[in-house]
């Protein structure tokens, strides 16, 4: 092998690490195992990673384009706080959207005459939901994320499942998300949504999902009311 290909190697295996130490911080963030404000040492996060310096700050770099980090004055490495302020301005520019995106959902499935294959896929698991089944945050965010990519995948729409992820990323990131542990009622609001796709009802799948994130809304600002 040539010294050129050796270097080859070497980059793609660093750049493979990277990416690799870029999604295991970023998930310790999203779960809530690294908080916000919290100080983060380079030389611990190698250790955890076992790898050199290199490549960690290939990662904690894509972070702070992110905006998930940020570098202080002294040059200390934090998380990046999201504040409820921040999140309450998601679920306002989410329910706008995603009400046009559950209208179009419902018009593609009266066209098509068939309801979205991951649509019909995560209403199984809402409705468990809906019946009482307990979980883990973490979890139901998970299909959280499912159901939402699901309309949008129902809808025919590319650029928004990108965009959505990075909202839903940033409001995770806001303690106060991780303050509930009953879905019930969010499963019942999904359903909603699905019925109306599914009888291909735009007024009233915009209606359902603008309803799901006026409830989100009421949800937070009844936790912060709390004494």
């Amino acid at each position: 092998m040539t010294e050129q290909s050796l270097t080859a190697v070497d980059t793609d295996d660093r750049e493979t690490l990277a990416d690799r130490i870029y999604r295991d911080i970023k998930s310790a963030i999203l779960e809530g195992r690294i908080a916000a404000d919290e100080p983060l040492s380079e030389n611990q996060l190698a250790a955890d990673a076992g790898a050199s310096r290199t490549p960690l700050r290939v990662a904690l770099s894509r972070l702070e384009q992110e905006g998930v980090i940020k570098r202080l004055a002294n040059g200390t490495l934090t998380v990046s706080a999201v504040t409820v302020e921040q999140l309450l301005h998601i679920v306002q520019l989410r329910r706008l959207l995603e009400g046009a995106v559950a209208a179009r959902a419902a018009e593609r499935t009266r066209h098509i005459g068939a309801l979205h294959p991951a649509l019909a896929a995560i209403r199984p698991v809402m409705q468990a939901y809906a019946d009482g089944a307990d979980t883990a945050f973490d979890e139901f965010w998970r299909q959280d994320d499912a159901f939402h990519s699901a309309v949008a995948e129902a809808a025919g729409l590319t650029l928004w499942p990108v965009m959505l992820v990075e909202l839903r990323e940033t409001a995770r990131r806001c303690t106060i998300t991780r303050t509930h542990d009953r879905f019930t009622d969010q499963a019942r609001e999904h359903l909603a949504v699905i019925a109306a796709v599914e009888a291909g009802d735009a007024g009233g799948a915009k209606t359902a999902m603008e309803a799901h994130f006026a409830s989100v809304r009421a949800r937070f600002l009844d936790w912060l009311a709390r004494p």
